[in-house]
């Protein structure tokens, strides 16, 4: 079978809105402790950045997972 090297941009989308999320909802626990809490439209930017290493490190753990279901090394 051969590798899509469109796999971390089909799963971006996917996971910049995750990473919206978490740094939210990160902002929300932080401001137990004081600091400043991001509104949701705040959060949207920065997890379009973190989206992109989080969507390139998901899509090397599927690409090990569909070789060693292969039989690939």
């Amino acid at each position: 079978m051969t590798r899509a090297p469109w796999l971390p941009w089909a799963l971006w989308p996917f996971a910049a809105g995750a990473m919206a999320l978490n740094v939210f909802f990160g902002s929300l626990i932080l401001g137990w402790v004081g600091l400043p809490i991001l509104s949701p439209w705040a959060s949207i930017p920065l997890g379009l950045a973190l989206g992109v290493p989080a969507a390139w490190g998901y899509a090397r753990h599927l690409r090990r997972l569909m070789g060693r279901a292969e039989g690939e090394a």
